[in-house]
């Protein structure tokens, strides 16, 4: 086995409960100039500022039902009538450079990614508590009461596929979630099962 163990490319997929703190452990692992962030494709007009490739990869609607057809998404969802998903190819191209490739996507996405990538390593992002990821969902003070009790009885189900998942990391502090995900993408890299990726 060669010094590319390493460093070879491996796709995580980062799901948890909103309010977990996906975003900002996310961003602070993006950090890392190993890592890259995935990018979705969608069929959304682009918004003042987003660039192609950037924010999104913006394709038509034809153009993502074909992608769609070709079986050329890891997973894809309609949301407010527009279509958005994650590009397999460019998954692929960002491992075959090394890339840790970070997918940060809801639960059922997460899933269906497992189905089509089995060497993806599923990572639950959970809070502390119930009670603490009430409190920063009413700290971050975006949504009223109702809407955040209806996060919270989704976050009760997602809770109850956290079993489907490889590794479930308490969020207490960012610190301490990023080096738990460190820790891990290492330890993917060294499995003797990717030993055929590197020899």
């Amino acid at each position: 086995m060669n010094n590319s163990a390493v460093t070879q490319g491996l796709l995580i997929v980062v799901s948890g409960p909103s309010g977990a703190g996906k975003g900002t452990v996310v961003k602070q692992l993006a950090q890392n100039e190993n890592y890259a962030l995935s990018i979705s494709a969608t069929n959304r007009t682009p918004r003042v500022g987003e660039l192609n490739g950037r924010e999104y990869f913006f394709v038509s609607h034809f153009e993502f039902e074909e992608l769609i057809n070709g079986n050329n998404l890891l997973e894809h969802a309609e949301y407010n009538g527009n279509y958005y998903g994650t590009p397999l190819k460019y998954v692929q191209h960002q491992i075959a450079d090394g890339k840790v490739v970070i997918l940060e996507i809801e639960v059922v996405g997460g899933l269906q990614v497992k189905e089509k990538f089995p060497d993806a390593a599923l990572i639950f992002l959970a809070p502390p508590s119930m009670d603490e990821l009430k409190r920063r969902l009413v700290y971050r003070n975006t949504e009223d009461m109702e809407t955040i009790n209806s996060r919270l009885q989704i976050a009760s189900w997602e809770f109850a596929q956290a079993e489907k998942y490889d590794y479930f990391v308490i969020n207490d502090t960012v610190d301490t979630a990023v080096d738990h995900i460190n820790a891990i993408v290492t330890a993917e890299r060294l499995k003797s099962t990717r030993r055929r990726q590197i020899c």
